[in-house]
């Protein structure tokens, strides 16, 4: 985001802010949690709009539901290029009568005000003025539609880009700011704006939205899949020149001083928390793809059960409660250990067990 113009000094905190901005200006790095994007992602980043803020995130749901989810939107839009088929089939040869009349040739469209009651008239004329105003909006407002779902001028289209990248078990998707990424400016020296950005990224990227939806549903208000930039993250991984783990959970936004900057995800409080939320939500849904959801619900209902007791939940009594899990997923037939590294990523779950 190019910086705007720099406030004038204030009182307190913002001081504050000021002297942390210029110690790093002095530097060369930009306050923390904004740093430099790395080198590797510049073939990425320039096909990026350097106005608007980036969010990309991996979605690990099945191909078979992501199929299911796309289907969706082809059948609306394939029902909507129908019916105004149609529409333009029924409609046309009326519009070409009433071109012809309007040049001079009478026709069954013909009106001669002469021979009409101001009555009949008048439902004539706010006949014919329904009929523009529907097709009107039917041109406008609909047809749109379909045309930008197959061939998107700007970002893409979502057609074009499941032609490129077909349906994956693990996919990239790249979210793009809308019009609220205007009021941030500078986010290095404007406070509020970072305020803004932070708290517009936080409900972006909370683990419930990421792990509870596919890819394709996380379009808002606030944000909008970019189509191209999608095709284009496939391809750089494609072509191993980069990781499919770079775009996990990545934030990218551009400032006219430091280039091109990642937000990074895993300062602050709530950092560990939603990394614990993502393993427990991935682990969950890893389960119900094999069917045993049913193993995760009574893991927690144990978990909760135990932490409630009196005497706190200590190491020795984790140790206890832990076996006790592992047994229980051993009668489902799931190696617990070795099925919550697959799906979480990760040997353990720090804390929860």
């Amino acid at each position: 985001m190019a910086p705007s113009k720099r406030a004038g000094k204030g009182k307190g905190g913002s001081s504050s802010s000021s002297s942390t901005t210029s110690k790093n200006a002095k530097t060369g790095d930009p306050p923390r949690p904004l740093k430099r994007a790395p080198e590797n992602l510049q073939a990425f980043t320039e096909w990026l709009s350097k106005k608007h803020i980036y969010i990309a995130h991996i979605d690990g749901k099945p191909r078979d539901f992501k199929r299911k989810i796309f289907a969706v939107p082809v059948l609306m839009n394939l029902v909507v290029a129908l019916a105004f088929a149609w529409r333009v089939w029924y409609i046309f040869p009326y519009y070409l009568l009433l071109l012809t009349s309007t040049l001079g040739y009478a026709n069954e469209t013909t009106l001669r005000a002469a021979d009409l009651t101001w009555r009949a008239l008048s439902l004539i004329v706010a006949r014919r003025g329904a009929t523009f105003l529907l097709d009107f909006c039917l041109a406008v407002f609909v047809w749109p539609w379909p045309i930008e779902f197959c061939v998107g001028r700007e970002h893409g289209s979502p057609l074009w880009w499941r032609w490129r990248v077909g349906f994956r078990d693990r996919e990239i998707y790249v979210r793009r700011s809308r019009a609220w990424d205007q009021s941030i400016g500078d986010v290095i020296a404007n406070g509020e704006g970072r305020n803004i950005l932070w708290s517009q990224v936080r409900l972006a990227t909370s683990p419930s939205l990421l792990q509870d939806k596919t890819g394709y549903l996380t379009m808002n208000g606030d944000w909008d899949l970019d189509w191209a930039a999608m095709v284009s993250a496939h391809n750089l991984v494609d072509d191993k020149n980069l990781i499919l783990d770079t775009f996990r959970t990545l934030v990218l936004l551009h400032h006219e001083q430091f280039g091109w900057l990642c937000l990074d995800m895993n300062t602050g409080d709530n950092a560990k928390e939603d990394e614990r939320r993502r393993q427990v939500f991935a682990f969950r849904d890893a389960l119900a793809a094999v069917g045993k959801e049913d193993l995760f619900f009574r893991w927690i209902e144990i978990v909760q059960f135990e932490t409630s007791q009196p005497g706190g939940f200590t190491g020795e009594k984790q140790v206890e409660i832990a076996k006790m899990i592992r047994d229980l997923f051993k009668e489902g037939g799931i190696d617990f250990d070795e099925f919550w590294k697959e799906s979480a990523g990760s040997d353990s779950l720090a804390g929860m067990l």
